[in-house]
């Protein structure tokens, strides 16, 4: 068989990961004893070199809160996520990208300024103020179209509803800052700045718990602006719009001086009210007005009278406080958008409506009408981004933005393991971890509907799956029929139930047969849900204050569950024994019982620093100590937006808070690892935190995540070691194979150098597949065809030789690669697959030829630092999906591995020959046909060419059929491509004519190089003439 060069031999290698043992490592110039430093302590620029992999989905995107798009160039479009940042289109939505990372994710406002389309304004902190809104930070402003952002201010305004800018003085821009949504507030109000942003004047405020909902201004007198002021107030238990603080009000001086608009609007207290001035014909404004009796009214007077002109259409009664949007069409003034559950339009001022767009997600906020062509729409949902082209007939999907609110994720065992979790308004969806070429929307399975929280597949059946959507409707599901049955505890009669929003379910950690699921009583079930026991008494506040649900929602009821109160809403089964229960409710107890819910304890009074009744977010049983367990709180309901994150290791007698390093936002989750006690994992509104230290002390990750990108929950995958972050609007995250953290002990970080062990890279054969579906979609990232090499550096290299060395089983040097020198993690990652042969060229196109895997086994890493040289290794492992033996597997990949080097030699081979040729072709062109040497350049160009048409397809003409021995070799090698098991016996019984078929195609190049090329070469000398210098293979394989 044909000697593979080092290089070559060096691929073999590549797929490989750290073993075990590597980190059995030495250097072989040991620095001498020293005073022992001061400990090293992990920050967040050490974790840097670990990033998160975002899988999507994008098929049932997110809630979009805002959106617009350049009017002179409709394929540059903007869209505000609700908590998924800002996204840029420069396409007409084919494709968007992200353009807001850096910054939180939470958005309210987004607003182009028309006369300079570069320059972008957006308001942070979303303004449909339902009961998951995140909160923003204030306001900011791009002048290079989103390349770069600047905070303009406004910091504590906490959310924005809505910018607009004068089209007279693009520098003077208003603000509908409407403010904190769970407390009271001075910042809040309309806000001015005449400079850009560089200073802000409140010129419009009531009081401390009313805030600006809309603000617009007539586009031809822009100092006339109207404004719409909202009193509001959310708790845990209720909301409520409207009060006497609510009103509309008008300006004819750019804010100066105000009155306040009434004639012929409703009497009383008003709520939440939406404004919009028509666009052709200024002195008609509309506006949605919150009351007793909510309507929608007209001023044909520039807002001096109004006109009641619709109060029964759904769409114009709607949840004001969610659907508070009017848009009236640019060239037709008696043309009315009202987006709300559906999108209803009005051809007639708004006394009748249509409702259209019925094929689109339901619960619309945003809407962009082309004011070049008004039949082109843009519509915001809760599950994404539609475009009609025809004035609203028909709607499609723009299904490239991955900004999905999920609540909760898990995973199965299968191999690649599928995720499942629930979502905002979305329903619960499963999808696979990776898929070869990246993760489709149509990799991701809809098992759920309404608004989707947990999704737990059965430990011991991952085909059932246990699922439940808002209120407490539990289901199971089952993968092989698609059959949902609904296995709700159900009421005794005369007894009501309170179910949480995001009810918990739980399977036992320690015992699987064990299903839980919370309302204010523990239910357990043992027989998948067809009957229940009570296992607890009433373990919430039950005040009775915070269970009048009926009532919530101020002057519009609003009673959908999401104000639901004294609930259970988080439950852990101790690993360790399964008599041990965990249970936190939203009104703030911690409940623990120690004899399978026998008795039971409430705790949460021996938690230090904790407000009383703050929302109980997570609970976590550890694995590692019975006594021991995790707790998550979260005040921002009541206006307190702390971290607080507590331990105990006495079943709850005493508590650590642990909330010290780089920890911020409230909290919403927290995992312990399934292999170090040390290692944990936060989930809060402001991030991913990871702790080596039991959680004395965070850092923050920030690898492939957005700035500010709420987390609100994880799982850690017990089999391979990852860690799945559900976050609520990017979808989901995993950040692959924690090994290295787990190996991150202060020993550790003390060392200069420390390898860190990972898991094994699986070879993976690439699959065949068939598939245009354009560039429209969002694909989540697969895990790479790499290993990845990973190690810790205490300092940062500067100076001096740094490298990586790969050696192969039998101590040989294959390959070397540069190595990153960053303080703290650094991961070098190494292709699993060559590059694909270098086939002869030809006039036959060849089959689409993948690079070989490299093959299995354990090779060793040296780390080169100047001096000094650390050893550690890595393996590489089969696909333990693979049903074939190891010996049929390592048959296949020698064998691919040598037809490679075949195709390469007979590639080389042909180089040669077509140099050769071409060269001597462009030498008889200077000479006459007389001209001996003319013909003997002639004759040694046809020499080459016939040796070449023996070896290549040279018929031209298109698809001619022609097969030589690249085509014959090319084919053999790409079907044993796509199988990883023992090839046929016919495919085995080519292998030796291939091959000695190459050897004699070298033969018969070096007989003619040596036979012909010299007498020509001497010819040419004799002339003074350039030699025709034979290609050599080391000239050859310096190639690309």
């Amino acid at each position: 068989m044909y000697t593979l060069k080092p290089l070559f031999r060096a691929a073999l290698v590549l797929c490989c990961l750290f073993s075990p043992g590597s980190l059995a490592q030495q250097s072989s110039n040991p620095t001498p004893a020293a005073t022992a430093p001061a400990p090293v302590a992990l920050d967040a620029s050490m974790l840097g070199a670990f990033t998160a992999r975002a899988i999507g989905p994008a098929t049932m995107s997110g809630r979009i809160a805002a959106l617009d798009v350049v009017n002179t160039n409709p394929k540059t479009i903007y869209v505000g996520a609700a908590s998924g940042g800002v996204w840029k289109s420069a396409d007409g939505g084919l494709t968007f990208r992200p353009v807001f990372d850096k910054h939180t994710q939470s958005i309210g406002a987004l607003t182009i300024d028309q006369s300079r389309p570069e320059t972008v304004w957006v308001g942070t902190g979303e303004g449909w103020t339902r009961n998951s809104v995140s909160v923003g930070n204030g306001v900011y402003k791009t002048t290079d179209g989103g390349e770069t952002w600047t905070r303009m201010g406004l910091e504590k305004t906490e959310r924005i509803a809505r910018i607009v800018v004068d089209p007279r003085r693009p520098d003077t821009v208003y603000v509908a800052a409407l403010g904190p949504l769970w407390s009271s507030g001075e910042e809040r109000g309309l806000y001015k700045t005449t400079d850009g942003g560089k200073t802000w004047t409140k010129i419009l405020y009531v009081n401390a718990d009313t805030g600006c909902a809309d603000v617009a201004l007539d586009p031809q007198e822009p100092d006339i602006i109207y404004a719409a002021m909202w009193q509001f107030r959310r708790q845990p238990w209720t909301f409520a719009s409207g009060g006497p603080g609510s009103g509309l009000h008008k300006s004819i001086d750019g804010g100066k001086t105000w009155k306040k608009l009434t004639v012929g609007l409703p009497e009383g207290d008003l709520g939440r009210i939406a404004l919009a001035v028509a666009p052709s014909r200024p002195n008609v404004v509309y506006a949605n007005v919150e009351s007793r009796k909510t309507a929608l009214y007209v001023s044909q007077d520039l807002g001096e009278s109004w006109t009641k002109v619709n109060d029964a259409n759904a769409s114009v009664r709607s949840r004001p406080f969610y659907f508070s949007l009017l848009v009236v069409d640019p060239k037709d003034y008696r043309r009315v958008y009202k987006p709300a559950t559906t999108l209803a339009r009005s051809q007639d001022g708004g006394k009748t409506f249509e409702t259209i767009a019925g094929s689109t997600h339901s619960d619309h906020h945003a809407l962009w009408i082309n004011p070049a062509n008004t039949d082109h729409l843009l519509l915001g949902t809760d599950g994404g981004v539609y475009e009609s082209l025809n004035g609203g007939r028909t709607f499609r999907l723009l299904r490239a933005l991955p900004v999905a609110q999920f609540y909760h994720v898990t995973a199965d065992n299968a191999r690649p393991y599928n995720v499942y979790g629930g979502l905002q308004d979305n329903g619960t969806w499963m999808g696979p971890s990776h898929k070869p070429g990246g993760i489709t929307n149509a990799d991701w399975h809809n098992i759920g509907f309404g608004d989707g929280f947990w999704a737990i597949p059965d430990p011991t059946d991952a085909n059932v799956v246990y699922l439940e959507s808002q209120g407490g409707n539990l289901a199971r599901w089952d993968r092989r029929t698609n059959e949902t049955k609904f296995i709700a505890p159900p009421e005794v009669l005369g007894e009501r139930l309170r179910f949480n929003w995001n009810s918990p379910i739980a399977v036992g950690r320690k015992n699987p047969a064990n299903l839980y699921f919370g309302a204010q009583y523990l239910f357990l079930s043992r027989d998948r849900g067809e009957s229940w026991t009570r296992i607890s008494p009433d373990l919430t506040t039950n005040d009775p204050s915070k269970q009048k649900q009926e009532e919530s929602g101020g002057l519009t009821v609003d009673n959908t569950t999401a104000e639901n109160h004294c609930t259970i809403f988080t439950i852990s089964e101790s690993p360790l024994d399964d008599k041990i229960i965990w249970v936190g409710t939203d009104d703030g107890n911690l409940q623990v019982t120690r004899d399978g819910g026998r008795t039971w304890t409430n705790v949460v009074r021996n938690i230090p620093g904790l407000p009383p009744n703050t929302w109980c977010s997570c609970v976590e049983a550890s694995r590692f100590a019975a006594g021991t367990a995790y707790a998550t709180f979260d005040g921002h309901r009541t206006g307190d937006m702390a971290t607080y994150v507590y331990r105990t290791d006495d079943f709850g007698q005493t508590w650590q808070r642990l909330s010290q390093g780089d920890a911020t936002g409230y909290a919403h989750v927290i995992r312990e690892d399934t292999v170090v006690r040390n290692l944990l994992f936060l989930g809060t509104e402001m991030g991913f935190f990871v702790s080596i230290d039991r959680g004395e002390r965070w850092v923050k990750f920030t690898g492939g995540l957005p700035n500010g990108l709420p987390i609100y929950d994880l799982f850690v995958h017990p089999r391979e070691g990852d860690v799945i972050l559900a976050t609520h609007g990017r979808g989901i995250y995993i950040v692959d194979d924690i090994s290295p953290l787990r190996r991150l002990t202060p020993e550790v970080l003390g060392r200069e150098v420390a390898f860190l062990e990972t898991r094994p890279s699986l070879l993976r054969t690439p699959v065949i597949s068939q598939s245009f579906s354009g560039d429209d979609e969002f694909r989540g990232t697969p895990l790479p065809d790499a290993a990845i090499i990973t190690y810790y550096l205490k300092e940062r290299h500067v100076v001096g030789d740094f490298r990586v060395e790969i050696y192969n089983p039998v101590g040989e040097l294959i390959s070397t690669l540069p190595g990153g020198k960053r303080k703290g993690i650094n991961r070098v990652e190494w292709p699993t697959r060559l590059k694909p042969p270098r086939v002869p060229r030809s006039e036959a196109a060849p089959f689409p030829l993948p690079g070989p895997t490299v093959l299995e086994g354990t090779y060793t890493v040296k780390l080169i630092k100047d001096k000094q040289v650390y050893t550690g290794a890595i393996t590489l492992a089969a696909d333990p999906t693979s049903p074939h033996r190891p010996a049929d597997r390592e048959l296949r990949q020698r064998t691919q591995l040598e037809l490679y080097a075949l195709l390469e030699r007979l590639a080389y081979v042909d180089a040669a020959l077509t140099e050769a040729r071409d060269a001597a072709r462009a030498r008889a062109k200077g000479l006459t046909a007389e001209d001996a040497l003319g013909k003997q350049l002639t004759a040694f160009a046809d020499r080459c060419q016939a040796l070449r048409a023996t070896l290549v397809a040279t018929r031209e003409g298109g698809i001619t059929g022609e097969e030589q021995l690249r085509e014959k070799l090319a084919d053999l090698y790409g079907k044993l491509s796509y199988y990883s098991g023992r090839p046929s016996a016919s495919q085995l019984a080519l292998v030796v004519p291939y091959r000695q078929a190459v050897e004699q195609a070298e033969a018969q190049l070096r007989k003619l190089m040596t036979d012909e090329l010299s007498p020509v070469n001497a010819a040419l000398k004799a002339r003074n003439l350039a030699v025709i210098e034979p290609l050599t293979r080391e000239a050859f394989d310096r190639r690309p």
